[in-house]
């Protein structure tokens, strides 16, 4: 398949760009390269997949000197003509929409950011995908889109009108307008609600990142609502898995739009992760506790019994292997 992946210089975006050449696949890639978080890992990402960060320039196109059928081009997609000429000129079988605005406390500073970018941008690649049809439009959601439920684990039938961040509510309004563009274009849709996403090359601005780099530099960590959370930590192979599998099947019924729950199914006390990521490291955390976060939940907790039963899936990486492997690269990363 000839895929395009947004947001190919994130996390996600990166991981999942290596799992689909190595399969096989036709990969287009584009990211705006914001500065929301140090663009020198975005580029150390792009360099992994051969794209040299000396050869990017707006608009253009750069081969990948790694993979035979990978390009990668710096586009925004809240730029709706240079999306429109993105696909009036290629022929995409399918989209991974991962370009997003991330980060939930974020959304509080800087709210325009994410109705930019979560919002007209989704529109404008929505748009893209009606007037030059594709089999299958996949688009990152969110469990913050669960909000204040206290009802566990989290089940895609849930009422998700309870956001209690600017995020949560774009990702939800993402769920609403890819539903309608299925009513009305029968595109078939698919967004993936992810849970707490970590490992190698992961985010600087979640905690593995921030609370590995203070505990070797011997920094307090900051703990927030006194410990007492919980995340379903999703170690990021699992992810990339998951999302292969919903790639390749798109929804056929009447409207072709679904939504499904990724995760591990088994949340984690935060001071337990925080006890793990100390083992692995081999030294102590300091911590200093803090209230309760504005936009935070208490709690995510992943139901993925849909993705059993439908894409005959569920992931396997226990925590500590998981955590294992992200200290790993962490050291090798940071520490060359």
């Amino acid at each position: 398949m000839k895929i395009l992946v947004t947001g190919a210089a994130g996390f996600i975006g990166f991981h999942l760009v290596k799992r689909l050449l190595e399969r096989g696949d036709e990969v287009v890639g584009i990211d705006n390269i914001n500065d929301y978080y140090p663009v020198s890992l975005k580029y150390a990402r792009l360099a992994e997949c051969g794209i040299a960060e000396e050869k990017i320039v707006q608009g253009h196109t750069v081969v990948s000197s790694k993979y035979e059928h990978y390009r990668f081009m710096r586009v925004d997609i809240e730029d709706k003509e240079a999306v429109r000429r993105l696909f009036e000129t290629e022929s995409f079988d399918a989209i991974m929409n991962l370009a997003a605005q991330a980060g939930v406390r974020y959304s509080i500073e800087n709210p325009f950011a994410y109705i930019q970018s979560n919002i007209v941008g989704f529109l404008n690649l929505l748009e893209a995908a009606r007037a030059y049809p594709v089999r299958h439009f996949v688009y990152a959601s969110s469990s913050s889109v669960y909000g204040g439920n206290t009802k566990v684990p989290f089940s895609e039938d849930d009422r998700v009108d309870n956001p209690v961040s600017l995020y949560a509510a774009t990702k939800k309004s993402n769920e609403l307008m890819a539903h309608v563009y299925s009513k009305l274009y029968g595109i078939p849709t698919t967004g993936l609600r992810f849970f707490t996403v970590y490992g190698p090359w992961g985010r600087p601005d979640m905690a593995p990142m921030l609370f590995t780099k203070a505990i070797m530099a011997g920094e307090p960590i900051k703990v927030f609502n006194n410990g007492d959370l919980s995340r379903d930590f999703t170690y990021i192979d699992d992810i990339v898995e998951g999302v292969l599998r919903v790639i390749d099947k798109a929804p056929v019924s009447e409207i072709p739009a679904d939504v499904y729950n990724i995760g591990c199914g088994h949340p984690m006390q935060l001071m337990d992760f925080i006890h793990t990521l100390e083992d692995a490291i081999g030294r102590k955390a300091e911590m200093v506790m803090l209230p309760m976060q504005k936009g935070d939940v208490y709690t995510t907790y992943a139901d993925t019994e849909k993705l059993e039963r439908v894409m005959g899936y569920k992931a396997r990486t226990s925590l500590k292997e998981g955590i294992s492997e992200f200290v790993k690269w962490y050291k090798g990363y940071f520490e060359k």
